[in-house]
């Protein structure tokens, strides 16, 4: 056990579980190996990782993480409308599929509607306008190491 507080140039190790608020399990450390990673480094949003700062290893915590500290609220300018003859697959409202930005990265759009001329494609982060419960078990926490 050590006496080191989480903060920022800490490296944290720690259990995690990711609910919506009816306790549907969205994501866990629970029956895998724990996560580690350095408090600020972008593995964890930063509303996730401000409640966290100040604990110590052997504590545990349970945080309601806001939209707004999530993965922000559900924004109608992230629906996009596209003509149905771009697509050449059989589409199911609900499908997720990957898009390729103007950058040239990979996108992630759901398929939101679908009508003879238009499919309209929600690119919102899934978790996007939820209230989140976000539960800790901190194992460790050290001064972070440059590799």
């Amino acid at each position: 056990m050590s006496d080191y507080r989480i903060d920022d140039g800490m490296e944290v190790t720690l259990h995690f579980t990711v609910k919506l608020e009816d306790d549907t399990v969205i994501d866990s450390t629970r029956e895998k190996e724990a996560a580690t990673f350095q408090v600020g480094d972008g593995n964890l949003p930063p509303g996730f990782e401000a409640p966290l700062k100040g604990m110590t290893g052997g504590e545990s915590g349970r945080f309601t993480i806001t939209p707004e500290h999530g993965f922000g609220q559900h924004n109608p300018q992230n629906v996009q409308r596209l003509p149905r003859d771009q697509f050449e697959d059989e589409l199911e409202v609900g499908t997720v599929m990957s898009f390729t930005d103007p950058g040239g990265g990979e996108l992630p759009g759901v398929i939101a509607d679908i009508d003879e001329r238009h499919v309209d494609v929600d690119f919102n982060h899934p978790l996007a306008g939820r209230t989140l419960i976000f539960e800790v078990e901190v194992i460790d926490v050290r001064p972070a190491t440059t590799h």
